[in-house]
């Protein structure tokens, strides 16, 4: 097989920077080593920035979203028994973000691809990135057959190669470690999610800080919760029965007056471990890594997803002037431009977390510290402006 720029990776990440690329006349293949069933299943972000949005809009893959998802205009935070609004539009000349789950994105890039975009392998298994350095960068891939008898081993030759497929995926690996610089942190502790078949009790998300823990309360539909609990790391989410998260989650969201949290039936649950990591460069010869292949936060600043597609923005306009210009420009500069974004996405995402989450070892001075800094968001304009621009994303240059 050969095309002109191999996407490994069938994730959002992948599908965007697919439809990116097809839109501008370029040929490419995408490599998803699970199965379709499985991609359009997996549960992950649901906050898309306004320049998300406004990509999926751009390349046709917006018409459900503007039909299904819900528009939000801000967020609350809650501490010591009180709620502050976050009134994002008024903070951000207009800007605000969308509740619209991965899963829905991922769906409908799906479908496009296969209506009318370049080929879509499900059940392709990569199993290296061979000659990144060289002019013509090869994959081997094992194709899974008809009625799920084992695929031959093939190749695909690529001008370049998108490593789309995540920390786990064989994209990261094959750049040389003696060439790369790490920069990661662990937390000492998780969120526990939870789905739930009731409607939510609040109209925006709600970042609760409470000396039990932290709580965000989200959702999926008008009809469905989404719900999270800060727990020790290495929880068993089989340890928490339906009734315990309950209760907890009322303790943690309490609030001075009449509001009430609303509780359902919990169709599943899940536990997240809390995260920052960097691998610096994104870019070896010809491959290219974008989204969770080369960062990872922490997802209280709700940025990974959107990280990704900022990535495979700038990837797609760099791969695009080099196809009509033959210039190298912003291919030379994709590492570094996306870098900039990353960190900047790495210091909120961080700040947000440090702020919200009581450290398991907190002293009665770090607590008051937090304290003294949702104190400051919510009484100063210009912190909460600044909590604001983050949040809905910076622009894309």
């Amino acid at each position: 097989m050969r095309t002109t720029v191999g996407i490994i990776g069938g994730g959002p990440a992948g599908l965007l920077l697919a439809r990116l690329l097809h839109r501008a006349g370029m040929d490419c293949v995408v490599l998803e080593s699970r199965e379709r069933r499985y991609v359009e299943a997996r549960q992950r972000a649901g906050i898309l920035e306004q320049g998300t949005v406004d990509v999926l809009r751009k390349c046709g893959a917006g018409a459900r979203m503007d039909r299904e998802g819900l528009l939000h205009r801000g967020i609350e935070l809650r501490f010591e028994g009180r709620a502050h609004r976050i009134d994002f539009p008024a903070l951000t000349d207009g800007r605000s973000v969308m509740v619209y789950a991965q899963t829905e994105v991922v769906k409908d890039l799906v479908a496009l691809q296969l209506a009318d975009g370049p080929p879509l392998l499900f059940g392709a298994e990569v199993l290296a990135v061979e000659d990144p350095d060289s002019a013509t960068p090869t994959i081997r891939f094992r194709h899974e057959g008809r009625e799920g008898r084992e695929g031959r081993e093939q190749t695909l030759s690529c001008d370049f190669v998108a490593g789309c497929d995540g920390f786990h995926g064989v994209a990261r690996r094959a750049i040389p470690a003696e060439r790369t610089a790490v920069f990661e942190r662990d937390y000492p502790y998780s969120w526990l999610g939870v789905l739930a078949d009731v409607p939510p009790s609040c109209e925006e998300l709600i970042y609760a800080r409470h000396r039990r823990g932290f709580a965000l309360h989200s959702m999926r539909s008008p009809q469905v919760s989404r719900l999270y609990l800060q727990v020790p790391a290495g929880t068993d989410p089989a340890d928490w029965s339906d009734e315990r998260i309950w209760d907890e989650l009322s303790a943690r969201f309490a609030v001075d007056g009449d509001w009430a949290l609303e509780r359902g039936p919990i169709t599943a649950k899940s536990v997240t471990p809390m995260r920052s990591y960097v691998q610096e460069p994104m870019r070896h010869g010809r491959l290219f890594l974008a989204g969770d292949a080369a960062h990872i936060v922490p997802p209280t600043g709700a940025k990974g997803l959107n990280l990704a597609v900022t990535d495979v923005v700038t990837l797609a306009r760099a791969l695009t002037l080099h196809h009509e210009t033959g210039s190298t420009e912003l291919l030379d500069s994709y590492s570094e431009t996306c870098l900039r974004r990353v960190w900047q996405a790495e210091r909120f995402s961080a700040f947000m977390t440090d702020t919200l989450h009581p450290h398991p070892d907190r002293t009665p001075f770090e607590e008051r510290l937090q304290l003294a800094q949702l104190e400051r968001i919510a009484a100063s304009p210009a912190a909460s402006a600044e909590l604001a621009e983050n949040y809905v994303g910076l622009p894309l240059s």
